[in-house]
């Protein structure tokens, strides 16, 4: 961050007790820590924990993982529950943290986690988000998801950490 959120003063470097150099905005005499955006994406497997739900969205026909921003006030866990709800129709019985990764491109800090759903019905898709959805094996789903991408490397980790 160059420039101050509030008035848009070009921001100096300045020492803040123990944090360290903290971007600081001389105008309104207050150090500006970061803001990003906090999204969570879900490997979504059936209740036997034998398959895995990608999905495709926005006309792509890449492989990825269910996802979603957390809204103000809202947990990371219970923006779980609600996106896959929303994206699925699906139920979360239970989830798992998996690990956290920053995505430049969005300016996003991503938490995933590994959630077990209540069946594998897809009738309650939401067409309007996602454009398809199947379900995987482990196998299949790491051969399928896009490639070089974000959800493989939180896949690939879950993958590693679950057997």
């Amino acid at each position: 961050m160059k420039y101050c959120y509030e008035c848009g003063t070009l921001l100096k470097l300045r020492e803040l007790d123990d944090e360290g150099l903290i971007p600081y905005c001389k105008s309104c005499e207050q150090y500006r820590f970061p803001i990003f955006s906090t999204a969570v994406s879900m490997i979504v497997e059936n209740p036997t924990k034998d398959k895995i739900l990608l999905i495709q969205q926005y006309g792509t026909g890449n492989n990825v993982l269910v996802a979603g921003y957390v809204n103000k006030g809202e947990s990371a866990e219970n923006a779980v529950i609600r996106e896959v709800k929303e994206e699925t129709g699906l139920t979360v019985q239970s989830m798992q943290f998996n690990r956290s990764e920053y995505f430049p491109k969005t300016n996003t800090l991503l938490l995933n986690f590994g959630c077990v759903v209540d069946n594998e019905s897809l009738e309650g898709l939401n067409e309007k988000e996602v454009d398809k959805a199947q379900w995987f094996s482990y196998d299949e789903a790491a051969e399928n998801i896009m490639p070089n991408s974000l959800a493989k490397r939180f896949l690939m980790n879950w993958l590693k950490n679950t057997f």
